[in-house]
Protein backbone atom coordinates (compact mmCIF):
# COMPACT_ATOMS: atom_id res chain seq x y z
CA UNK A 1 0.00 0.00 0.00
CA UNK A 2 1.15 3.50 -0.78
CA UNK A 3 2.21 5.75 1.90
CA UNK A 4 1.77 8.92 -0.61
CA UNK A 5 -0.15 11.51 1.11
CA UNK A 6 -2.72 13.37 -0.24
CA UNK A 7 -1.75 16.79 -1.64
CA UNK A 8 -1.66 19.55 0.46
CA UNK A 9 -2.45 17.36 4.09
CA UNK A 10 -0.20 18.30 6.65
CA UNK A 11 -1.30 15.21 8.80
CA UNK A 12 0.76 12.07 9.64
CA UNK A 13 -0.55 9.27 11.85
CA UNK A 14 0.46 8.75 15.11
CA UNK A 15 3.10 5.93 15.88
CA UNK A 16 1.69 2.61 16.24
CA UNK A 17 2.41 1.14 19.90
CA UNK A 18 4.94 -2.39 19.80
CA UNK A 19 1.91 -4.50 20.60
CA UNK A 20 -0.25 -3.90 17.60
CA UNK A 21 2.63 -3.74 15.24
CA UNK A 22 3.99 -7.06 15.90
CA UNK A 23 0.41 -8.62 16.02
CA UNK A 24 -0.02 -7.09 12.38
CA UNK A 25 3.50 -8.33 11.35
CA UNK A 26 3.04 -11.84 12.44
CA UNK A 27 -0.44 -11.73 10.67
CA UNK A 28 0.25 -10.71 7.41
CA UNK A 29 -0.21 -13.54 5.46
CA UNK A 30 -3.21 -14.37 7.21
CA UNK A 31 -6.79 -14.58 4.97
CA UNK A 32 -7.96 -11.36 6.89
CA UNK A 33 -11.92 -11.34 5.39
CA UNK A 34 -12.29 -14.92 6.34
CA UNK A 35 -11.16 -14.24 9.67
CA UNK A 36 -12.72 -11.77 10.10
CA UNK A 37 -15.78 -11.37 8.00
CA UNK A 38 -17.46 -7.93 7.56
CA UNK A 39 -20.98 -9.03 5.37
CA UNK A 40 -24.05 -7.33 6.45
CA UNK A 41 -26.44 -10.55 6.50
CA UNK A 42 -23.98 -12.52 7.90
CA UNK A 43 -23.57 -10.10 10.90
CA UNK A 44 -27.51 -10.18 11.60
CA UNK A 45 -27.55 -14.04 11.48
CA UNK A 46 -24.77 -14.18 13.72
CA UNK A 47 -26.40 -11.36 16.29
CA UNK A 48 -29.53 -13.55 16.23
CA UNK A 49 -28.06 -16.86 16.75
CA UNK A 50 -25.95 -15.63 19.78
CA UNK A 51 -29.24 -13.65 21.38
CA UNK A 52 -31.74 -16.09 20.26
CA UNK A 53 -34.17 -13.49 19.53
CA UNK A 54 -35.20 -11.77 15.99
CA UNK A 55 -36.89 -8.78 16.65
CA UNK A 56 -34.51 -5.61 15.62
CA UNK A 57 -37.56 -3.35 16.49
CA UNK A 58 -38.41 -0.90 13.74
CA UNK A 59 -36.82 -1.50 10.63
CA UNK A 60 -35.42 2.43 10.22
CA UNK A 61 -31.80 0.78 11.34
CA UNK A 62 -31.21 -1.50 8.15
CA UNK A 63 -30.49 0.38 5.35
CA UNK A 64 -27.28 2.54 7.47
CA UNK A 65 -26.40 -0.19 8.48
CA UNK A 66 -26.56 -1.77 4.66
CA UNK A 67 -24.27 0.95 3.62
CA UNK A 68 -22.17 1.16 6.32
CA UNK A 69 -20.92 -2.16 6.53
CA UNK A 70 -20.64 -2.40 2.31
CA UNK A 71 -18.55 0.87 2.72
CA UNK A 72 -16.25 -0.25 5.20
CA UNK A 73 -15.66 -3.38 3.07
CA UNK A 74 -14.94 -1.30 -0.10
CA UNK A 75 -13.82 1.82 1.11
CA UNK A 76 -12.30 1.71 4.47
CA UNK A 77 -8.95 -0.78 4.19
CA UNK A 78 -8.83 -2.21 7.43
CA UNK A 79 -6.56 -4.10 9.09
CA UNK A 80 -6.55 -7.24 10.23
CA UNK A 81 -6.71 -5.80 13.92
CA UNK A 82 -9.43 -3.24 12.62
CA UNK A 83 -11.57 -6.00 10.80
CA UNK A 84 -11.74 -7.55 13.88
CA UNK A 85 -12.58 -4.82 16.45
CA UNK A 86 -15.17 -3.32 13.50
CA UNK A 87 -16.95 -7.07 13.42
CA UNK A 88 -17.10 -7.60 17.37
CA UNK A 89 -18.40 -3.28 17.25
CA UNK A 90 -20.95 -4.28 15.02
CA UNK A 91 -22.25 -7.38 16.41
CA UNK A 92 -22.19 -5.99 19.80
CA UNK A 93 -24.91 -3.02 18.51
CA UNK A 94 -26.73 -5.52 17.27
CA UNK A 95 -26.96 -7.91 19.47
CA UNK A 96 -27.88 -4.69 21.96
CA UNK A 97 -30.79 -3.84 19.86
CA UNK A 98 -32.11 -7.03 19.96
CA UNK A 99 -32.11 -7.26 23.93
CA UNK A 100 -33.69 -3.99 24.13
CA UNK A 101 -36.48 -4.87 22.08
CA UNK A 102 -36.84 -7.88 23.83
CA UNK A 103 -37.27 -6.33 27.65
CA UNK A 104 -39.76 -3.51 26.00
CA UNK A 105 -41.79 -7.09 24.94
CA UNK A 106 -41.46 -8.46 28.52
CA UNK A 107 -42.23 -5.05 30.26
CA UNK A 108 -44.12 -2.65 27.93
CA UNK A 109 -44.27 -0.10 31.23
CA UNK A 110 -40.76 1.01 30.06
CA UNK A 111 -42.69 2.95 26.94
CA UNK A 112 -44.29 5.50 29.74
CA UNK A 113 -41.21 6.60 30.82
CA UNK A 114 -40.81 10.21 31.30
CA UNK A 115 -38.05 12.09 30.01
CA UNK A 116 -38.33 15.37 31.94
CA UNK A 117 -36.44 18.82 30.71
CA UNK A 118 -33.21 16.90 29.60
CA UNK A 119 -30.35 19.12 29.09
CA UNK A 120 -28.54 18.91 26.06
CA UNK A 121 -24.85 20.27 25.64
CA UNK A 122 -23.87 20.64 21.98
CA UNK A 123 -21.61 22.81 19.89
CA UNK A 124 -18.54 22.24 17.10
CA UNK A 125 -16.43 19.58 18.46
CA UNK A 126 -12.90 20.37 20.67
CA UNK A 127 -15.07 23.85 21.36
CA UNK A 128 -15.29 22.87 25.19
CA UNK A 129 -18.19 20.80 24.84
CA UNK A 130 -16.72 18.07 26.79
CA UNK A 131 -15.45 19.92 29.90
CA UNK A 132 -18.90 21.65 30.23
CA UNK A 133 -20.41 18.09 30.18
CA UNK A 134 -18.17 17.03 32.79
CA UNK A 135 -18.82 20.24 34.48
CA UNK A 136 -22.35 20.05 34.60
CA UNK A 137 -22.00 16.36 35.97
CA UNK A 138 -21.21 16.88 38.93
CA UNK A 139 -24.39 18.39 40.24
CA UNK A 140 -26.19 16.08 41.56
CA UNK A 141 -29.84 17.35 40.42
CA UNK A 142 -28.57 15.96 36.42
CA UNK A 143 -28.16 12.60 35.68
CA UNK A 144 -25.26 11.63 32.35
CA UNK A 145 -25.47 8.92 31.24
CA UNK A 146 -21.75 6.68 32.13
CA UNK A 147 -20.33 5.81 29.44
CA UNK A 148 -20.56 1.80 30.35
CA UNK A 149 -24.20 1.97 30.32
CA UNK A 150 -24.52 3.13 26.73
CA UNK A 151 -22.05 0.24 25.54
CA UNK A 152 -23.50 -2.50 27.76
CA UNK A 153 -27.33 -1.20 28.29
CA UNK A 154 -28.52 -4.55 28.86
CA UNK A 155 -30.26 -5.75 31.34
CA UNK A 156 -30.90 -2.22 32.30
CA UNK A 157 -28.73 -0.50 35.11
CA UNK A 158 -30.51 -0.91 38.85
CA UNK A 159 -30.38 2.04 41.42
CA UNK A 160 -29.35 -0.63 44.38
CA UNK A 161 -26.35 -1.99 42.10
CA UNK A 162 -25.74 0.75 40.13
CA UNK A 163 -22.08 1.45 41.28
CA UNK A 164 -21.31 -1.83 41.55
CA UNK A 165 -22.52 -3.19 38.35
CA UNK A 166 -20.41 -6.54 37.01
CA UNK A 167 -20.17 -5.24 33.24
CA UNK A 168 -18.40 -1.87 34.87
CA UNK A 169 -14.60 -3.67 34.13
CA UNK A 170 -15.50 -5.28 30.23
CA UNK A 171 -17.01 -2.01 29.46
CA UNK A 172 -14.43 -0.01 30.78
CA UNK A 173 -11.88 -2.58 28.58
CA UNK A 174 -13.89 -1.82 25.34
CA UNK A 175 -13.83 1.75 25.91
CA UNK A 176 -10.12 2.29 26.79
CA UNK A 177 -9.09 0.38 23.80
CA UNK A 178 -8.89 3.45 21.61
CA UNK A 179 -6.13 4.44 24.12
CA UNK A 180 -4.72 1.17 23.77
CA UNK A 181 -3.98 1.22 20.24
CA UNK A 182 -3.02 4.88 19.89
CA UNK A 183 -1.86 6.22 22.90
CA UNK A 184 -1.39 9.33 21.89
CA UNK A 185 -5.67 9.76 21.70
CA UNK A 186 -5.51 9.87 25.47
CA UNK A 187 -4.14 13.76 25.26
CA UNK A 188 -7.32 14.61 22.74
CA UNK A 189 -10.12 12.69 24.97
CA UNK A 190 -10.38 11.27 28.40
CA UNK A 191 -12.05 7.61 28.31
CA UNK A 192 -13.26 5.24 31.45
CA UNK A 193 -16.13 3.29 32.16
CA UNK A 194 -17.79 5.96 34.37
CA UNK A 195 -16.83 9.43 32.10
CA UNK A 196 -20.15 10.64 30.90
CA UNK A 197 -20.31 9.96 27.25
CA UNK A 198 -21.78 11.75 24.20
CA UNK A 199 -25.37 10.85 22.45
CA UNK A 200 -23.47 9.98 19.10
CA UNK A 201 -22.06 6.65 20.63
CA UNK A 202 -26.14 5.92 21.59
CA UNK A 203 -26.59 6.70 18.47
CA UNK A 204 -24.69 4.20 16.61
CA UNK A 205 -27.62 1.57 17.96
CA UNK A 206 -29.10 3.42 15.23
CA UNK A 207 -26.33 3.25 12.73
CA UNK A 208 -27.17 6.65 12.19
CA UNK A 209 -24.01 8.43 14.25
CA UNK A 210 -21.25 10.88 13.38
CA UNK A 211 -19.37 8.88 15.46
CA UNK A 212 -19.41 6.20 13.01
CA UNK A 213 -18.18 8.39 9.96
CA UNK A 214 -15.42 9.57 12.38
CA UNK A 215 -13.89 5.62 13.22
CA UNK A 216 -14.01 4.53 9.13
CA UNK A 217 -13.08 6.28 6.54
CA UNK A 218 -16.01 5.50 4.52
CA UNK A 219 -17.32 8.26 2.24
CA UNK A 220 -20.35 6.72 0.80
CA UNK A 221 -21.69 6.40 4.25
CA UNK A 222 -20.83 9.89 5.59
CA UNK A 223 -22.38 11.47 2.33
CA UNK A 224 -25.69 9.28 3.00
CA UNK A 225 -25.61 10.41 6.61
CA UNK A 226 -25.59 14.05 5.99
CA UNK A 227 -28.58 14.05 3.94
CA UNK A 228 -30.16 11.61 5.75
CA UNK A 229 -33.56 12.30 8.08
CA UNK A 230 -32.31 12.11 11.94
CA UNK A 231 -35.32 11.99 13.78
CA UNK A 232 -35.17 7.81 13.87
CA UNK A 233 -32.15 8.34 15.82
CA UNK A 234 -33.32 10.44 18.01
CA UNK A 235 -36.34 8.72 18.34
CA UNK A 236 -34.61 5.30 19.34
CA UNK A 237 -32.42 7.24 21.56
CA UNK A 238 -35.08 8.56 23.96
CA UNK A 239 -36.25 5.00 24.17
CA UNK A 240 -32.92 3.88 25.28
CA UNK A 241 -32.88 6.53 27.91
CA UNK A 242 -36.67 5.30 29.17
CA UNK A 243 -34.72 1.84 29.63
CA UNK A 244 -31.92 3.28 31.63
CA UNK A 245 -33.84 5.50 34.01
CA UNK A 246 -36.89 2.50 34.20
CA UNK A 247 -35.13 0.91 37.15
CA UNK A 248 -32.47 3.75 37.90
CA UNK A 249 -34.72 7.00 38.35
CA UNK A 250 -32.90 9.95 37.02
CA UNK A 251 -33.52 13.70 37.67
CA UNK A 252 -32.73 15.19 34.50
CA UNK A 253 -30.70 13.97 32.03
CA UNK A 254 -27.39 15.63 30.92
CA UNK A 255 -26.80 14.85 27.19
CA UNK A 256 -24.01 15.85 25.23
CA UNK A 257 -22.83 15.71 21.46
CA UNK A 258 -21.28 17.91 19.14
CA UNK A 259 -23.64 16.80 16.38
CA UNK A 260 -26.36 17.95 17.93
CA UNK A 261 -25.73 21.49 16.52
CA UNK A 262 -26.67 20.11 12.45
CA UNK A 263 -29.91 18.23 14.16
CA UNK A 264 -31.91 20.94 16.28
CA UNK A 265 -35.30 20.95 14.98
CA UNK A 266 -35.27 17.39 15.25
CA UNK A 267 -33.91 17.36 18.66
CA UNK A 268 -36.88 19.68 19.87
CA UNK A 269 -39.34 17.72 18.10
CA UNK A 270 -38.30 14.41 20.00
CA UNK A 271 -37.63 16.49 23.32
CA UNK A 272 -39.91 19.13 23.24
CA UNK A 273 -38.83 20.34 26.74
CA UNK A 274 -35.08 20.26 26.10
CA UNK A 275 -32.78 22.77 27.58
CA UNK A 276 -30.07 23.25 25.05
CA UNK A 277 -26.79 24.59 25.66
CA UNK A 278 -24.59 25.81 22.54
CA UNK A 279 -20.47 25.94 23.09
CA UNK A 280 -18.83 28.26 21.00
CA UNK A 281 -15.11 28.70 20.26
CA UNK A 282 -13.08 29.96 17.66
CA UNK A 283 -14.13 28.15 14.38
CA UNK A 284 -10.56 28.00 12.93
CA UNK A 285 -8.93 26.76 16.24
CA UNK A 286 -11.31 24.08 16.03
CA UNK A 287 -11.09 23.52 12.88
CA UNK A 288 -7.26 22.25 13.39
CA UNK A 289 -8.12 20.24 16.51
CA UNK A 290 -10.88 18.03 14.99
CA UNK A 291 -8.94 17.27 12.19
CA UNK A 292 -5.80 15.93 13.84
CA UNK A 293 -8.72 13.98 16.12
CA UNK A 294 -10.36 11.98 13.22
CA UNK A 295 -7.08 11.32 11.62
CA UNK A 296 -6.06 9.47 14.85
CA UNK A 297 -8.97 7.53 15.16
CA UNK A 298 -8.78 6.22 11.44
CA UNK A 299 -5.44 5.32 11.41
CA UNK A 300 -6.41 3.02 14.78
CA UNK A 301 -7.73 0.32 12.10
CA UNK A 302 -6.26 0.90 9.04
CA UNK A 303 -3.25 2.07 7.19
CA UNK A 304 -5.04 4.05 4.47
CA UNK A 305 -3.20 7.76 3.89
CA UNK A 306 -6.26 10.08 5.80
CA UNK A 307 -7.51 12.02 2.94
CA UNK A 308 -9.33 14.96 4.52
CA UNK A 309 -11.04 16.08 1.17
CA UNK A 310 -12.81 13.29 0.54
CA UNK A 311 -14.78 14.36 4.09
CA UNK A 312 -15.45 18.10 2.89
CA UNK A 313 -18.65 18.04 4.71
CA UNK A 314 -17.15 17.04 8.25
CA UNK A 315 -13.98 19.28 7.91
CA UNK A 316 -13.82 22.07 5.37
CA UNK A 317 -14.05 25.27 6.79
CA UNK A 318 -16.95 25.84 4.17
CA UNK A 319 -19.10 22.96 5.96
CA UNK A 320 -18.85 24.00 9.35
CA UNK A 321 -19.08 27.64 7.97
CA UNK A 322 -22.83 26.37 6.49
CA UNK A 323 -23.82 24.66 10.19
CA UNK A 324 -22.67 27.72 12.44
CA UNK A 325 -24.85 29.81 9.55
CA UNK A 326 -27.70 27.54 9.42
CA UNK A 327 -28.08 26.99 13.56
CA UNK A 328 -28.22 31.64 13.78
CA UNK A 329 -31.20 30.99 10.72
CA UNK A 330 -32.78 28.77 12.75
CA UNK A 331 -32.69 30.67 15.57
CA UNK A 332 -33.92 33.83 13.73
CA UNK A 333 -37.04 31.93 12.08
CA UNK A 334 -38.31 30.58 14.56
CA UNK A 335 -37.28 26.49 13.42
CA UNK A 336 -36.12 25.85 16.85
CA UNK A 337 -37.30 27.61 20.08
CA UNK A 338 -34.96 30.53 21.08
CA UNK A 339 -35.84 30.59 24.99
CA UNK A 340 -34.58 27.29 25.33
CA UNK A 341 -31.17 27.73 23.43
CA UNK A 342 -28.20 29.11 25.67
CA UNK A 343 -24.70 29.68 25.25
CA UNK A 344 -21.39 29.11 26.36
CA UNK A 345 -18.23 30.77 25.37
CA UNK A 346 -14.73 28.73 25.56
CA UNK A 347 -12.78 31.51 26.70
CA UNK A 348 -15.17 32.11 29.54
CA UNK A 349 -15.44 28.42 30.42
CA UNK A 350 -11.66 28.28 30.59
CA UNK A 351 -10.79 31.85 32.39
CA UNK A 352 -13.31 31.60 35.23
CA UNK A 353 -15.14 28.19 34.61
CA UNK A 354 -17.49 28.56 38.36
CA UNK A 355 -18.51 32.14 37.12
CA UNK A 356 -19.09 31.06 33.73
CA UNK A 357 -21.46 28.05 35.06
CA UNK A 358 -23.43 30.49 37.37
CA UNK A 359 -23.97 32.57 34.65
CA UNK A 360 -25.35 29.53 32.68
CA UNK A 361 -27.74 28.43 34.87
CA UNK A 362 -29.47 31.54 35.38
CA UNK A 363 -30.12 31.07 31.26
CA UNK A 364 -31.08 27.68 31.08
CA UNK A 365 -33.25 27.88 34.89
CA UNK A 366 -31.66 25.70 36.87
CA UNK A 367 -30.40 26.66 40.48
CA UNK A 368 -26.71 26.46 40.72
CA UNK A 369 -26.87 25.10 44.18
CA UNK A 370 -23.80 25.52 47.04
CA UNK A 371 -23.99 21.56 46.66
CA UNK A 372 -23.16 22.05 42.66
CA UNK A 373 -20.60 24.69 43.16
CA UNK A 374 -18.94 23.09 45.78
CA UNK A 375 -18.15 19.81 43.72
CA UNK A 376 -17.53 21.44 40.80
CA UNK A 377 -14.51 23.42 42.66
CA UNK A 378 -13.46 20.03 43.93
CA UNK A 379 -13.69 18.44 40.83
CA UNK A 380 -11.68 21.29 38.93
CA UNK A 381 -8.88 20.90 41.72
CA UNK A 382 -8.54 17.21 40.87
CA UNK A 383 -8.20 18.20 37.16
CA UNK A 384 -5.28 20.41 36.14
CA UNK A 385 -4.72 21.45 32.76
CA UNK A 386 -2.94 18.93 30.39
CA UNK A 387 -3.61 15.82 32.76
CA UNK A 388 -2.88 13.63 30.00
CA UNK A 389 -0.03 15.39 27.87
CA UNK A 390 -0.18 17.97 25.30
CA UNK A 391 -2.80 18.46 22.14
CA UNK A 392 -0.65 19.75 19.70
CA UNK A 393 -2.11 20.68 16.25
CA UNK A 394 -1.84 22.83 13.17
CA UNK A 395 -4.21 25.45 12.88
CA UNK A 396 -4.86 26.84 8.94
CA UNK A 397 -5.43 30.89 10.09
CA UNK A 398 -5.51 32.03 6.34
CA UNK A 399 -7.80 35.19 5.69
CA UNK A 400 -10.32 33.39 3.83
CA UNK A 401 -10.85 31.00 5.84
CA UNK A 402 -11.45 33.66 8.71
CA UNK A 403 -13.90 35.28 6.35
CA UNK A 404 -16.06 32.43 6.66
CA UNK A 405 -17.01 32.33 10.35
CA UNK A 406 -16.88 36.27 10.67
CA UNK A 407 -20.95 36.31 11.00
CA UNK A 408 -20.75 33.59 13.14
CA UNK A 409 -18.25 35.16 15.29
CA UNK A 410 -19.77 38.22 15.52
CA UNK A 411 -23.34 36.87 15.70
CA UNK A 412 -21.98 35.18 19.52
CA UNK A 413 -18.74 37.56 20.17
CA UNK A 414 -16.26 34.43 19.93
CA UNK A 415 -13.22 35.58 19.72
CA UNK A 416 -10.21 34.43 17.70
CA UNK A 417 -7.79 32.64 19.19
CA UNK A 418 -4.42 33.62 17.33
Amino acid sequence: MSDKRPEGNFWTPPPRPEWLATFLDETKAWDADAVAPLQADELIATAMRRTGLSDFGEDDWREPFQILVKAIEEEAELHLFGRLWTRQDLLLFLETRLKIEALFKAHPEIEDEQIDQPVFVTGLPRSGTSILFELLAQDSQFMAPANWEFVLPCPPPEAASYREDPRVPRAHDLITQMGRVAPTYQAMHEMGAWIPNECGVAFRLSFRSQHLAATFQVPTYTNWLFAADQEPAYRYYKRLLKLLQWRNPRGHWLLKAPEHQSFLPVLFKVFPDARVIVTHRDPVKAQGSVTNLMGTIYSMRSDKPFDAKAFEELLSPEGTAARLDQMIDWTESGAIPADRLSNSRYADLIEEPVAALETLYAKIGFAFTPQARAAVEDYLSHKPKGKFGAHNYAVDRQDSTRKLFARYQDYFNVPSEE
